[in-house]
């Protein structure tokens, strides 16, 4: 429990830099855009918020089939001890790693080889994931009349951050180069890349980002985490007048596909792509994933979504369904369902309720086989 708390005191003191220049009072909130965050009472958007977006981040990793989803499984105190070991002592690590090692798997975005691109998951989860969630962060809090945005938006990304390296490391003893230049290089990145009103308005109008995070479950008779993952949205549309978008939507799997407005503001979209099954070792000092290949439709509504269906071959989690508050109501609650089963011939269903976005998981149960 000691490690636990050292661990939630010690992160708010992670990024002082940005920190300090985040010294800014709120100004009028009319005068200020809102680029990813509107308030939808309806939907993904209807959920987010800072728990939801620290419980998704933080324990994503627990999506892998080689991880336990099980709580009390993650070695604290042996996580925190090796990312600071790392943190450290960086320079240590690049060069166990071997400098050019580093550089061309963590940095350049050129390799195809899967024990070369680690560099993917740094630009697209950390750098542009990590940079929108910040900016999201940062609307939410202003939406709700908080001072100092900045510094709430940077204290949220933080604990994001450092509890997804605490629960990553787990059981790793030795020198690893991915949270050095994730929390050094991308997490930094991100919230600068982001402070930009320009980059905003482009990834949150042109390309119309959106945050489309899962209703993560807990279940109290397994003590477990179920459906936790924190995802994203972006859709080009292909011409003025067109319909049809160029559709991504991505996380801890990425599909590749269509979107079409359908009317009312309502789009149904469908991809196809990978998700990363599980994580190997590389070298002894950073990992790859290996993949299986998935199949997802969604639909929205003005960009929040409302449900979606994630079919994945060779994967525990083979069929998942997340119907998200607004589409279901009864009276004044506002429930959130999610159904999963798995390879093994499990299921998993749960509810969330959207009338309290603040309380982080929803309440599930994983049934069948020896359950």
């Amino acid at each position: 429990m000691i490690h636990k708390t050292l661990c939630i005191l010690a992160l708010l003191l992670a990024f002082t830099p940005l920190y300090l220049m985040a010294d800014e009072p709120a100004g009028d909130d009319g005068d200020q855009p809102y680029y990813f965050y509107h308030a939808l009472p309806y939907g993904s958007e209807s959920l987010v918020g800072p728990t939801r977006m620290i419980t998704n981040g933080g324990f994503g990793i627990l999506q892998m089939e080689n991880r336990s989803n099980q709580i009390d499984d993650i070695q604290w105190a042996n996580g925190w001890e090796n990312l600071w070991k790392n943190l450290l002592n960086p320079w240590d690590s690049i060069e166990a790693k071997g400098w050019w090692n580093f550089v061309k798997s963590e940095l350049l975005p050129f390799s195809v080889d899967g024990a070369s691109a680690q560099y993917w998951p740094n630009y697209t989860n950390h750098l542009i994931g990590g940079g929108m969630g910040y900016r999201n962060m940062r609307e939410w809090y202003r939406h709700r009349g908080y001072e100092h945005e900045k510094r709430w938006a940077l204290a949220t990304i933080t604990v994001y951050h450092f509890l997804n390296e605490v629960v990553e490391m787990n059981d790793k003893t030795n020198w690893r180069v991915d949270p050095v230049a994730d929390m050094y290089i991308f997490n930094i990145g991100g919230v600068l890349l982001f402070e930009s009103d320009r980059v905003a308005r482009f990834f949150g109008e042109t390309l119309n980002m959106r945050d489309w995070s899962f209703q993560p479950l807990f279940d109290p008779r397994n003590g477990t985490l179920e459906g936790v993952g924190q995802n994203y949205m972006m859709r080009l549309r292909l011409g003025r007048t067109t319909p049809w978008h160029l559709f991504y939507h991505w996380g801890n799997s990425g599909e590749l596909g269509l979107s079409r407005e359908i009317g009312g503001g309502h789009s149904l979209s469908a991809g196809a792509g990978f998700v990363a099954k599980n994580l190997e070792n590389v070298d002894g000092i950073s990992e790859t994933a290996q993949l299986a290949s998935t199949f997802g439709m969604f639909w929205d509504r003005n960009g929040s979504l409302m449900a979606s269906f994630l079919y994945t071959k060779d994967k525990d989690y083979r069929y998942r369904v997340n119907v998200y508050p607004g589409v279901v109501k009864l009276g004044a609650l506002r429930p959130g369902f999610t159904f999963i089963s798995t390879r093994t011939k499990e299921f998993v269903a749960g509810v969330t309720l959207g009338n309290v976005p603040l309380w982080p998981v929803g309440i599930g149960s994983r049934v069948g086989n020896d359950r």
